[in-house]
């Protein structure tokens, strides 16, 4: 279906808007400003035809929502309308809020029980040698295509990048990397052989458990193989699934918008070029306005209740407004250009369901981003960045670069 422009939304007052119309919009703050005149903090908007949500907006009722486990449930099995069929089982709404067994369908204990082992994995990386393997991975992606002096920066750095970064953490090999990315390429693409690969991405992590069942090594596979609170074969496939598939979207997406910043933004413009501020606070400013994740799937309500002023019915469906709450007028009387060094944005969301894996993320995102701008002399914006059309992303699906064609690498 095509999502008809704003413009042609936005007058109609009392008509939820389609989330994928506002998360494509070209001006998200005049979007959220506009919501907020009509409905207040928590807004209605339409997730497919026939099919509404909630969206929540204000950043104290976002983190009321994500606290409160007895009203709120993170188990799409809560939900009204899959329950009353009004949400069919092939929906494209399925590989975001249908139920899954694993850590981020969980509350409550069980969720706290599959939570430990992912905690427990990521601090116990090595940051040194995440560092030297990022810096290796960024290297030989350049290498297929400094010699030609223009590259498209997301299908063939970022996504990578991303990816094979985490495949490494987790204890795969360079071809077994490959092979996920492969993989995953299948499986994110939604056309027939998204299920091919899907069975494909879990067969390859499969093995790699087995593997660290009998030969244990230094990385997150056999972290979460060691550990006591994960008690099945599936409950270590789905914690690995969690940490690669949901890692490497928001990653390449993280990766990409810093680089476009860097390349475009007169703050930044890389330091290459005089740009006054750097990576890291790129990095920070797209999580504040233009966080990986712009809208987040769901709580579920579990009783009748209020937020926002807005009635909440049980079983209704909320997504959590990351980007708008971090945007929240209330919290922000004056703007938000002085939020650089200020990490209290919710680009990691909140809650108990809070993203585990902050540190290696910055860690990689920042050296990929360094060794891009380093390793391309001369890089430039060279077209229009596109995005790719998602209720949930504003991820870039392509950034044009050129640059100084170089024979060897540069030091």
């Amino acid at each position: 279906m095509t999502t008809p422009p704003l413009a042609c939304l936005a007058h109609t007052a009392g008509r939820p808007l389609p989330l994928s119309g506002i998360t494509a919009s070209t001006s998200l703050p005049d979007t959220y400003a506009q919501l907020w005149d009509e409905w207040g903090p928590v807004a209605r908007v339409e997730l497919e035809p026939g099919v509404n949500a909630w969206l929540v907006m204000g950043h104290q009722e976002l983190r009321a929502l994500v606290r409160n486990e007895r009203v709120f449930s993170r188990d799409a099995r809560n939900w009204a309308d899959w329950i009353n069929g009004v949400v069919k089982p092939d929906s494209g709404l399925g590989p975001m809020m249908f139920y899954r067994d694993n850590v981020i369908g969980a509350d409550g204990p069980k969720h706290r029980r599959l939570r430990r082992p992912l905690d427990a994995a990521l601090a116990a990386v090595d940051h040194r040698q995440v560092r030297r393997a990022v810096e290796r991975t960024c290297r030989e992606r350049i290498e297929v295509f400094r010699h030609r002096g223009h590259a498209d920066l997301v299908g063939e750095y970022s996504q990578s990048v991303a990816l094979l970064a985490l495949a490494e953490m987790s204890g795969l090999n360079p071809q077994e990397g490959q092979d996920l990315l492969a993989a995953l390429a299948k499986l994110f693409g939604s056309a027939d052989d998204s299920q091919e690969g899907n069975q494909q991405f879990e067969a390859i992590l499969a093995q790699l458990i087995h593997a660290r069942r009998a030969a244990p090594g230094k990385d997150l596979a056999t972290a979460l193989v060691q550990h006591p609170d994960l008690r099945s074969h599936s409950e270590i496939l789905q914690s690995l699934v969690v940490l690669i598939s949901a890692g490497q979207q928001t990653l390449s997406a993280w990766i990409s918008r810093a680089l476009w910043l860097m390349l475009t933004d007169p703050r930044f413009e890389s330091r290459l070029r005089g740009g006054r501020l750097g990576i890291d606070d790129a990095l920070d400013d797209v999580l504040w306005r233009d966080p990986p994740m712009t809208h987040f799937p769901a709580r579920y309500a579990l009783m009748d209740t209020e937020l926002g002023g807005r009635r909440i019915a049980r079983g209704d469906a909320l997504i959590l407004g990351l980007a708008a709450a971090n945007a929240d007028p209330r919290i922000h009387p004056a703007g938000m250009e002085r939020e650089i060094g200020n990490r209290s944005h919710l680009g990691w969301s909140a809650g108990p369901h809070r993203c585990p894996a902050e540190t290696p993320a910055r860690l990689i995102a920042r050296t990929a981003v360094e060794q891009a701008l380093h390793g391309l002399p001369g890089i430039r914006l060279t077209g229009t960045e596109s995005t790719a059309p998602s209720p949930w992303m504003r991820h870039l699906a392509s950034l044009p670069v050129g640059f100084t064609p170089t024979t060897s690498p540069t030091t």
